[in-house]
């Protein structure tokens, strides 16, 4: 069953794959915002920065629980 979820096609691409890239994305932009911030760039406030780590943190632990439940 988890497999069906994990390995669902979303444009010809499994789900798995989409989770991946999203909490890449993610870990990109939390990691920017404070050197961004120091160098005086202030797209995103500070503040930001938990909240991206956190929806990061998410991300990876559904993708990794996916991506190993899948083989159980």
């Amino acid at each position: 069953m988890l497999q069906d979820v994990t390995y669902y096609l979303i444009f010809g691409k499994p789900l798995i794959l989409y989770l991946g890239v999203l909490t890449l994305l993610f870990l990109l932009v939390t990691a920017s915002i404070p050197v961004l911030n120091k160098q005086g760039i202030r797209i995103l406030p500070i503040r930001w920065h938990a909240v991206c780590a956190g929806i990061t943190i998410l991300l990876a632990l559904i993708h990794g629980i996916l991506g190993i439940l899948a083989y159980i």
